[in-house]
């Protein structure tokens, strides 16, 4: 029993020598794993630093080469800047084109050479003034239809068209049958007149001398007062036609057609042999000595004109203007045009101003002084905006301005300009010339 025992610790002991023996084997087996591990860690940790640091050494000299790129960048520029300075110090011509902080450089010289005047800004009169399209038109009031009065066939013409005519200068000979008619009853008229006044006296004497009745005295009376109208009847019916009286050896038929006043013939429709009616307009004559600019005023600007307010005509086609007065302004507006129709008469001593031509009438209405003003000749369009040069030292300094009214003569400053200070007049376009000079040349 004993040995049973014995045997049975033995083996229990080895069962534990042997378990002993797999942990201690397991547990060295572990270390060696743990330290095989253990060593790529710590060899890939040097690894990495030593990438790190040499990212860190690229990174430095990248960072050392933007910098040094920089300053050759820098003082690329300043060659070239230092550059520009040098052949600008050596051209006075190029220098005067840019200027500095925007400065347009200019001597005097200069200035006497571009013919720039200097002038100041401040309070000014400016008119307040309305322009309105016009056309000018024959002065109605001056020119003439000239019609026959009587059918007749033309014999024949003495006026051409475009001939400046006198009043009472024969224009053209008509030979009229119903002039002749007129003629006739006249003279017969005349005829009857002369034997009842003689009739009239004689019975007269015969009635003092108490030969003959009272009754054929008065008889006699009445019949020289109907001849007498019978005369004063004919002779008026020649003077509506514009036909004098014939004489003893006159043409019964002779109908003269004359210039009612001096004038222009403007137009013309006879010619010799023709067959012409009473109504048939055969000549227009037109004194051309004044002349009207009609306009058309809407009913927004009707109050501005007024009958008798001076008014400035200008011409569209060509540099010339004249001053009228407003002579008529229409009660009633246009059912087409909406507009009423006024008129300006305009004197026309050298027949400058020919009916179609199209002009603009300027009328004055009101005046204003603003605080500040400047030349009309000053404004300047720069990059879309009106512009001033004000006089700085060395040159000009453009200043963009805000505009309000302007008569053509003085313009309001608004905002961009104080009161008193100097700028570029007359010639200022010289001035804004130079500073295109001196962009373009900063451009290229």
């Amino acid at each position: 029993m004993k040995n049973i025992l014995h045997t049975v610790a033995e083996r229990s002991r080895t069962r534990h020598a042997l378990l002993i023996i797999v942990i201690l084997v397991a547990a060295i087996a572990a270390g060696l794993l743990l330290l095989r591990d253990a060593r790529p860690r710590s060899a890939g940790q040097p690894a990495a630093a030593a990438g790190a640091a040499a990212g860190e050494a690229g990174a430095d000299e990248h960072r050392h080469e933007k910098r040094n790129g920089s300053k050759e960048h820098s003082a690329g520029h300043a060659g070239e800047s230092a550059h520009a300075g040098e052949a600008g110090h050596g051209h006075e011509g190029e220098a005067a084109q840019g200027g500095h902080d925007g400065v347009v450089a200019f001597t005097d010289e200069q200035l006497r050479n571009a013919g720039v005047v200097i002038e100041r800004s401040g309070p000014g009169d400016i008119a307040s003034r309305a322009q309105l399209p016009g056309e000018i038109r024959f002065n109605e009031d001056r020119t003439a239809h000239v019609v026959p009065r009587v059918a007749g066939v033309v014999d024949s013409v003495h006026a051409d068209l475009g001939q400046q005519v006198k009043k009472g200068q024969l224009l053209a000979v008509i030979s009229s049958p119903a002039l002749s008619e007129q003629r006739s009853e006249l003279m017969a008229a005349q005829k009857r007149l002369a034997l009842a006044r003689t009739t009239a006296e004689r019975e007269r004497r015969l009635f003092e001398d108490r030969i003959s009745a009272q009754q054929d005295f008065l008889q006699a009376e009445q019949v020289q007062r109907e001849a007498e109208i019978a005369v004063a009847n004919a002779s008026q019916k020649l003077k509506a036609l514009g036909a004098a009286p014939a004489g003893p050896a006159s043409d019964l038929a002779r109908y003269a057609l004359r210039a009612p006043f001096d004038g222009l013939v403007v137009e013309k429709h006879i010619a010799l042999g023709e067959s012409v009616k009473e109504d048939t307009n055969v000549f227009t004559v037109s004194d051309l000595a004044t002349v009207w600019a009609q306009i058309n005023v809407t009913a927004s600007q009707l109050p501005l004109v007024r009958v008798g307010e001076p008014a400035l005509v200008k011409a569209t086609g060509f540099q010339r203007e004249a001053s009228g007065q407003v002579s008529y302004v229409g009660a009633l507006l246009g059912e087409q045009t909406r507009a009423a129709t006024a008129r300006v008469t305009l004197p026309n001593p050298e027949m400058a101003w020919r009916p179609g031509l199209f002009v603009t009438v300027e009328l004055t209405h009101g005046q204003a002084r603003p605080a500040v003003t400047v030349a009309a000749d000053a404004i300047q369009t720069v990059e879309n905006r009106p512009t001033v040069y004000a006089r700085v030292a060395g040159g000009f300094a453009p200043r963009a301005v805000k505009t309000g009214r302007s008569d053509g003569q003085r313009t309001e400053i608004l905002e961009g300009l104080e009161a008193g200070t100097e700028y570029a007049g007359q010639g200022s376009f010289a001035v804004k010339a130079q500073q295109g000079k001196g962009s373009s040349g900063h451009e290229h």
